[in-house]
């Protein structure tokens, strides 16, 4: 075996933890060096690895290119079989590759005897994901290592292993000043997006977190949004209207934002997002809430007459004794542009609106692969709550805290409230 090089901010990966965290920007050799070690280890006892991302489907998506060459590169051949869809040790080590999204509760059991767990990529791992992998990597001294280049600051990873790491974790970031090989050809790529691109800097090569995914349509208002501390707790004050405005949706999410307006402020108390639920489900769920309820808001379509039932959402709406609204027809667009406005008096409760933040820093634009021209906004998981905090801004300066006066309405000859 030749002399390994190995780099010393990733010296960690040889120290016995539960989870060995590396993150940071592009060119750090985190990948590379991440490979080196497990090579090692696996060559020296007995291992059996599992090498995961979220979406694998091929094995073409997975780090088995990367050790093969890593084996070759050490002087490892005589020490590994290289197969088509795994890798294996002469000293019965094993390294398997498996993608996390497609796993079940039942499936993923087939790794309880990992010895090692290297997840890839990791910033694109759902929490569902997680939640199933973790416990099942439970074989005495047992370790997950955990690469990623950061993306959101709300993501799953970033929030589960470097704001709130778990008791005995080893969490190190590593940039490309970490990487004594940082190749020239990547230094003249720094160097121009540092010229060219701050915005991007120092997400891709500073290893820092994002406040919205790439094209989001409304990044700017979100970072200043996090900047000026406007997505924090966000109280219920008893003494203001809430105001129920709806997205609605069946098979699509349906989704209920709870707004409260005071002065030219518009605050952001709590959020609801759910799909196959019926509107008296809805109902039931505003008013657990004990909110001091103001009129709910529909959107146009709440007025239309479903022809199973021959009614409108709007008219079972009022049969529960809700007081309801209309939100205005406009163009997407012309929302859109009101809604960045509408952001500069906003507040987002971080804990009870978190879903909605999440919805708003991931909503996106369809952008031609050809031209690279920005389309329509994608419809996909994040644009029911974007287009709820949208509805919301048409109708916030109608919101109002004044208490409206008793309706009366006649039965049967007696007149009731």
């Amino acid at each position: 075996m030749a002399e390994v090089e190995f780099p010393d901010a990733l010296q960690f990966l040889f120290e016995p933890a539960r989870y060995k965290v590396a993150y940071g920007g592009r060119g750090s050799g985190k990948s590379w060096g991440f490979a080196r070690a497990l090579l090692l280890l696996a060559s020296m006892r007995r291992m059996r690895v599992l090498c995961a991302r979220e979406v694998q489907k091929s094995i073409k998506d997975s780090v088995h290119k990367l050790l093969s060459d890593q084996i070759e590169s050490m002087g490892l051949a005589q020490k590994f079989r290289v197969l088509e869809t795994e890798i294996r040790g002469v000293n019965g080590s094993e390294v398997l590759f498996s993608g996390l999204s497609s796993q079940t509760a039942a499936n993923i059991k087939s790794f309880e005897g990992v010895d090692v767990a290297w997840v890839e990529e990791a910033q694109t791992v759902s929490k569902k994901s997680w939640d199933l992998l973790v416990p099942t990597i439970r074989k005495p001294g047992s370790e997950i290592w955990v690469s990623f280049n950061p993306e959101l600051d709300d993501d799953d990873t970033w929030t589960r292993f470097v704001l709130n790491p778990p008791p005995g974790a080893k969490v190190v970031k590593v940039n490309y000043s970490d990487n004594p090989w940082f190749p020239a050809e990547l230094e003249t790529e720094r160097q121009h997006c540092y010229l060219t691109d701050r915005e991007s800097y120092d997400n891709i090569w500073e290893g820092k977190t994002k406040s919205a995914v790439d094209g989001a349509i409304y990044a700017k208002e979100i970072e200043q949004a996090t900047l000026e501390r406007r997505i924090r707790p966000v109280p219920y004050d008893p003494m203001l209207k809430v105001h129920p405005v709806f997205d609605l949706g069946w098979n699509d999410a349906m989704t209920v934002g709870f707004y409260q307006r005071v002065a030219s402020e518009l605050r952001v108390i709590d959020y609801i997002e759910d799909s196959h639920k019926t509107l008296d489900w809805y109902a039931e769920e505003i008013r657990a809430r004990r909110y001091n309820l103001g009129g709910i808001w529909l959107p146009h379509d709440g007025f239309h007459r479903d022809f199973k039932t021959g009614k409108s959402a709007a008219e079972i709406m009022e049969a529960l004794g809700f007081e309801v609204n209309a939100i205005p027809n406009v163009p997407v667009h012309e929302g859109i542009g009101v809604a960045r406005l509408t952001f500069r008096q906003a507040f987002f409760d971080e804990t009870r609106a978190a879903r909605l933040v999440l919805c708003l820093k991931r909503y996106r634009r369809h952008v031609n692969v050809r031209t690279l021209e920005p389309g329509a906004p994608v419809h996909d998981e994040y644009s029911h709550g974007a287009d709820n905090w949208r509805y919301a801004c048409l109708v916030a300066d109608q919101m109002t805290n004044a208490a409206k006066p008793a309706v009366f309405k006649r039965r049967g000859g007696a007149m009731a409230v």
